[in-house]
This record gives C-alpha cells, sequence and structure tokens, in this order.
C-alpha cells in the first residue's frame, strides 16, 4: 500500500513538473515576441522619415500574421530588366538569442523594370531558432513606386515566414516571383 502511494505521489509530481515545465516554455515563448509598439519604435528609429507609413504597413502584418518573434533591419539593392536580382545586409534582433549579422540574395522574374535601394525592416515569425533563418525564402513581390515609397513582401518556408518592409528610393515598376537566401557570410552567389 505504501509503495502504491509512493508511485502515484511521484507520478503526480512527474505531471506537475512536466505541466509546469510547459507552462514555463510557452510563457518564455510569449515573451520572445515582439509588440507592435516595439516594433514601430524600432522601424521609427531606423527609416526617420516615413514613420506614419511605416506603422500602417507593421500594423497591417501584425494584423495578418500576429506578433513576430524576431526581426531584421537592414539596407537592400535590387534591380531587374524582366530577371533581376536583389543583394542586402542587416542584423538579425531577437528576444532570447540576441543579435546575430545575416546577409541576403536572390533572384527573380517577372514582368519587372528598375532599380532601387532601400532600409528594409523583416519581421520574422515561426523562427524556431537562429539557425532557421539560413535558408531560402520564396515569394511573389510588387513593386511601383518612382523616387520613394514603403512597400510589404511575404516570403515562407518550411513553417518560418519573413515579411520584409522596405523604403526605397530609385523607381521600379512590376511584379515578379523569386527568393532571398539568407546566409550568415556574405555572398554573391544567389544559387
Amino acid at each position: 500500500m505504501i509503495r502504491s502511494l509512493v508511485k502515484r505521489f511521484l507520478a503526480a509530481a512527474v505531471v506537475a513538473i512536466a505541466v509546469t515545465g510547459a507552462a514555463q516554455q510557452a510563457s518564455a515563448q510569449a515573451n520572445a515576441q515582439y509588440t507592435g509598439d516595439q516594433l514601430v519604435a524600432a522601424g521609427n528609429s531606423f527609416f526617420t522619415q516615413l514613420s506614419g507609413n511605416l506603422a500602417a504597413v507593421i500594423e497591417e502584418a501584425i494584423s495578418r500574421f500576429g506578433l513576430p518573434n524576431g526581426y531584421i533591419l537592414g539596407q537592400t539593392a535590387g534591380g531587374a530588366i524582366i530577371g533581376g536580382v536583389r543583394i542586402g545586409e542587416g542584423t538579425l534582433y531577437t528576444q532570447n538569442a540576441g543579435t546575430l549579422p545575416v546577409y541576403w540574395i536572390g533572384p527573380s522574374i517577372g514582368f519587372d523594370v528598375g532599380a532601387d535601394a532601400s532600409q528594409t525592416m523583416m519581421l520574422v515569425y515561426n523562427l524556431p531558432n537562429v539557425e532557421a533563418v539560413y535558408q531560402r525564402f520564396f515569394g511573389v513581390s510588387g513593386s511601383a513606386f518612382v523616387v520613394g515609397g514603403v512597400g510589404m513582401t511575404v516570403l515562407t518556408n518550411s513553417g518560418v515566414t519573413v515579411v520584409p518592409i522596405v523604403s526605397g528610393l530609385g523607381a521600379r515598376i512590376g511584379f515578379n516571383i523569386g527568393y532571398l537566401k539568407f546566409t550568415p557570410t556574405r555572398t554573391v552567389n544567389p544559387f
């Protein structure tokens, strides 16, 4: 009888520890996300002049995808005449794993003409670990601006979603299909 009570007590203790651990992990995941206010503040200090448009784009991304658990701030340059390329560099910010350098490059094809250079903020969703950002993310992009503008694209792979928000200068119009390949070091090979 005492053995049975001890076994039941130990089983209940194991269940209680597992439930507490799961609750702590869920709490840590919730704390690993960035709020809309944190993102707007980071974007405002990064983009400086387009804060009203930036806030609207970030709010749209949050309403569609929820709160991200990481974001990237960096610079991007690209150009296209039917086929194109985009290249950039920045820093990945996370609540629980710190910051990491990240570089991206990617080809595109479509009805797209022009060139641009832009400040870029990328919201990162469902990032299980920081190494998961180093892969190819696929998507469709559209742009229409002359001189400046703010735009948003959605890229995805393996359950991780990256939402680039760009504030660009240049002249570009059209749409394309392509991907961005993220790497921990600079590369010139988009494939």
